[in-house]
């Protein structure tokens, strides 16, 4: 099968063996898969991620010198069972699934893995007890955008929000975009989003956001400064926005880490001992998240068309990598492998 892998620090269009499903596993053709922020990341600092993964207990590293094939936003087709599986759906179902693989130690991660492919394949396997059958009526392309939403939801259910917050979110990627949609959905309003692209920002206020900054000639922090309480969003994920915030935001405020940094940054504890900030770093999201954002889905609660600016085959992933990288341009492209 042909599949666009990460090797020796470029991405390459090559062919792999199709994988075996084991026990509780599924082979499943992949029908699209969403580029996440996180893949342009890791590609860029590869051999940090690795580095630091392996600082952490219970995470398995990257090994750059073997092929990785990235992806983790995805939706599939059931193509068969591995022995003593059971088969709750048919083939030929689509289905989505937590980027996850159950293994008798514990969950392990797939498209920063060597061990189980991404969603940039052809096919690829996924954990049969994570199956979940796209409801109905939801088009391919808006259910591989169940993964990305669902951080989104995660991240305000970890803010503990009870509604009487001034929510501010920092950056209006696709991140910061869930978070949006999701603070929407639980009606904390008024919800103020800043960012420099003036197309980031006109996809804020399709997402639900009130009022649209750009942080080039207004400062987003006084939209928020009379506040009793408040929460912000960090949804960047590139150093010193953490010690910004530290210098912005009011007192007792509480600032949610949703942005993922893979490079060292500098805080000073002063700041948030002074002001006695709240800070909270989130990753990822539940099961019960994960399957209530494929429902938010197909309910239509979220403006899924708007957030998809293009597709692409195997081939240009690589190209899309690069196009990504103008906010003017591109939000999500999805991948299909089948082109």
């Amino acid at each position: 099968m042909k599949a666009a892998i990460f090797r020796g620090g470029n991405i390459v269009v090559d062919t792999l063996p199709v994988p075996v499903p084991g026990q509780n596993q599924v082979l499943v053709k992949v029908l699209c898969c969403g580029i996440c922020g996180s893949d342009l990341h890791a590609a860029k600092h590869a051999h940090r991620m690795a580095a630091v993964t392996k600082r952490i207990p219970g995470r398995i590293p990257m090994e750059l010198d073997k092929d990785v094939v990235f992806g983790h936003e995805f939706c599939c087709e059931v193509i068969d069972y591995g022995p003593k599986t059971e088969k709750k759906l048919k083939p030929g179902t689509r289905v989505c699934a937590m980027p996850v693989m159950l293994e008798a130690d514990g969950p392990k991660g797939m498209g920063y893995s060597n061990k189980y492919i991404g969603g940039y394949a052809e096919q690829m396997l996924l954990a049969a007890p994570l199956l979940l059958e796209v409801p109905n009526g939801l088009s391919t392309d808006h259910a591989a955008l169940t993964e990305p939403l669902a951080v989104g939801v995660h991240a305000v259910e970890k803010g503990a929000l009870t509604g009487d917050e001034a929510p501010l979110v920092i950056g209006c990627g696709p991140v910061g975009l869930a978070v949006i949609a999701a603070l929407r959905l639980k009606g904390i309003r008024p919800i103020v989003a800043a960012d420099f692209s003036a197309k980031r920002r006109e996809l804020a206020v399709k997402m639900g956001a009130d009022v649209v900054v750009d942080p080039a000639k207004e400062d987003p922090y006084a939209r928020i400064a009379q506040a009793k309480r408040t929460v912000i969003f960090e949804c960047v994920g590139v150093p010193g926005v953490i010690q910004q915030m530290f210098e912005k935001v009011p007192r007792d405020a509480r600032i949610v880490v949703v942005g993922v940094c893979m490079e060292p940054d500098t805080i000073e504890p002063m700041f948030g001992i002074v002001k006695e900030l709240s800070l909270q770093f989130v990753l990822g999201y539940t099961p019960q998240e994960f399957a209530g954002s494929l429902q938010l889905l197909a309910d239509g609660k979220v403006d899924a068309p708007s957030l998809i600016t293009a597709k692409v085959g195997l081939d240009g992933v690589k190209g899309a990598f690069a196009d990504l990288g103008n906010p003017e341009q591109h939000t999500k492209i999805l991948v299909e492998p089948w082109r």
